[in-house]
């Protein structure tokens, strides 16, 4: 229960620090400040927590990142079920409390489809995702990474979303793009974008990763 505790807590701080810091900043391309707090604000949110609470759960934070410990056989089925259930709630108490503070009409920092096209945001996050899980399976694989890996870990999402966010507001993680239910509108409309490709991009990692990695 503990674990689930700390996946829920992470996922919170995660959702909520990331998306409010968009909303206060006004994150757009046209904001470069606000663009880079925001970048930032994903990132030293995983930094942060990975050091709070990394030893307890493994602060995946992101049903993404347990599907690919799952696939790679890192993660159980039962801990899997319980990790992602506890990340969507985290998210989702995350977006109410946005919405309690800043109103349905800040957006909650909600994911948006680039240009309007379908397909074209789902390849953008599968490859936002893919790069990131590549880099958390790689630095997790090694006890000797230990002492870096939140850092690591925090900065590639940060990373990805100095590219992510003027384009789909980066998602890979479909537990933060759980806001889109309190945004409603379009962002929910398409919020099965911002959960299933994610996913698309954890299980390419875990395959691409056990490739490269393997003596064969």
């Amino acid at each position: 229960m503990k674990k689930y505790v700390s996946e829920f807590i992470g996922t919170f701080v995660l959702t909520f620090f990331g998306c409010g810091t968009a909303i206060v900043t006004q994150c757009s391309t046209e904001n470069y400040p606000g663009y880079l707090l925001t970048a930032l604000a994903f990132g030293l949110s995983i930094v942060a927590m990975a050091y709070s609470i990394g030893n307890v759960s493994g602060c995946h934070i992101n049903p993404a990142v347990s599907f690919a410990m799952l696939l790679s056989k890192k993660l159980g089925i039962g801990d899997f079920v319980g990790y992602v259930v506890a990340q969507c709630a985290g998210g989702l108490v995350a977006g109410a409390a946005l919405m309690a503070i800043f109103g349905k009409e800040s957006g909650l920092g909600s994911n948006g489809l680039y240009n309007g096209n379908v397909a074209l945001s789902i390849v953008i996050e599968i490859i936002l995702t893919c790069v990131f899980l590549i880099a958390i399976l790689g630095v997790t694989s090694k006890a000797e990474f230990g002492s870096v890996a939140g850092l690591v870990i925090g900065l590639t999402l940060a990373f990805v979303h100095i590219l992510g966010i003027g384009l789909t507001g980066t998602s890979v993680n479909p537990a933060r793009s759980l806001v889109a239910v309190f945004a409603g509108g379009d962002a929910l409309a398409s919020l099965w974008v911002f959960i299933v490709a994610p996913l698309i991009g954890a299980a390419l990692a875990a395959g691409i990763y056990a490739f490269i990695s393997s003596d064969n």
